[in-house]
């Protein structure tokens, strides 16, 4: 994963008054929302003994407080009552967790995983907790996160799926991007056609944060692909294309009124959930959206399980720019990705 990023981790009906406990980005996390509807983003371990804060409860003045030994903490993570000390005790300074900024629009959650939350870890066991100290001080966002500039108002009206995948975000982000293996895993659903060759595709950033991808597959007819220098950016002959938001947001345009907009969600290094959200603004009816939206969800989870099935194979769990794989001309999207990833991951290191 890389650091000082906005990542979306969970939709907004997911976080309640109550305390959470959730696995993402490797560690575990507890989110909550205090009386206003704020939501709040702590890591699930008390400084004091490393108990759950989760197997707490939130008091009536907002706190946090931990189950083993009433210590209570504040929305940032800072512990300001100590109650064997007494209450009029100064807390020390150190006595304090990890947080992380929340955002919240459009229906889901972002965090802001910034540097100064690194854990150190017992090189034999990464899971270890014994072995894990942090630095609570969390680096701040210069800015929110973007969302789809065209997803407004009128697509208030969407429904989502979840599903988990046992491999790295990375690989299943990719997927999203790849054109050229529709025809093999989807023969018999969005693939249909038989459209082996991959002319291009095009490729477009945006602002250094999303990437247009433009699929022109056809049939075989003993022509070789056209390059990715021959064919339009944008088309102009359609509307279709695939949008991806760094790091793990990205959007299916299939047409004005239908999208499918997926969150690639870290768990840790090796599980990934999948949000598929169905927008659609065709079938407004009370009662029919209330039947076809699901219909919807199954059919793109019935796509991406395809997808699932062979992905989950690949090795090593996680992609990299220079990951020992042998690439071809329709690989275009998926190696944009990968150079922008090495990118901000050498940007976060410095």
């Amino acid at each position: 994963m890389i650091r000082n990023q906005w990542y979306v981790i969970l939709e907004s009906r997911e976080v309640t008054g109550e305390l959470k406990s959730f696995r993402r980005m490797g560690e575990k996390l507890i989110l909550w929302r205090d009386k206003s509807g704020q939501a709040h983003c702590l890591v699930d371990r008390c400084c004091h003994r490393g108990v759950a804060l989760s197997a707490g409860k939130i008091l009536e003045n907002g706190r946090v407080q931990c189950p083993f030994h009433g210590l209570e903490y504040d929305e940032r993570g800072r512990c300001v009552n100590i109650p064997a000390n007494s209450r009029e005790a100064v807390v020390p300074e150190n006595f304090q967790v990890p947080s992380y900024r929340v955002h919240e629009d459009y229906g889901w959650i972002w965090i802001w995983w910034g540097r100064g939350s690194e854990q150190s870890r017992d090189s034999d066991n990464r899971d270890n907790a014994s072995a894990l100290s942090y630095n609570a001080v969390v680096s701040e966002p210069a800015e929110l996160p973007p969302y789809f500039p065209d997803i407004n108002e009128s697509f208030r009206n969407y429904h989502t799926v979840q599903d988990h995948w046992k491999i790295h975000y990375s690989r299943v982000l990719e997927n999203q991007l790849d054109v050229v293996h529709l025809p093999f895993v989807h023969h018999n659903t969005i693939g249909r056609g038989n459209r082996t060759v991959v002319d291009g595709p095009g490729v477009k950033w945006e602002n250094q944060r999303m990437l247009y991808t433009y699929v022109f597959n056809r049939t075989d007819d003993g022509t070789p692909p056209k390059k990715p220098s021959q064919v339009p950016v944008p088309p102009t002959d359609r509307d279709f294309r695939l949008e991806l938001i760094m790091p793990n947001l990205w959007e299916n345009r299939i047409a004005e009124k239908f999208r499918i907009v997926a969150a690639f969600v870290p768990v840790d290094h090796d599980n990934t959930l999948l949000y598929l959200r169905t927008y659609q603004n065709i079938i407004t009816l009370p009662v029919l959206k209330q039947l076809l939206n699901p219909l919807f969800s199954r059919l793109n989870l019935l796509v991406a399980h395809q997808d699932r099935r062979v992905v989950e194979t690949q090795t090593p769990a996680a992609s990299a720019l220079k990951g020992g794989e042998q690439l071809i001309q329709g690989d275009l999207p998926i190696v944009e990705y990968r150079r922008k990833r090495q990118e901000m991951m050498d940007q976060a290191e410095k």
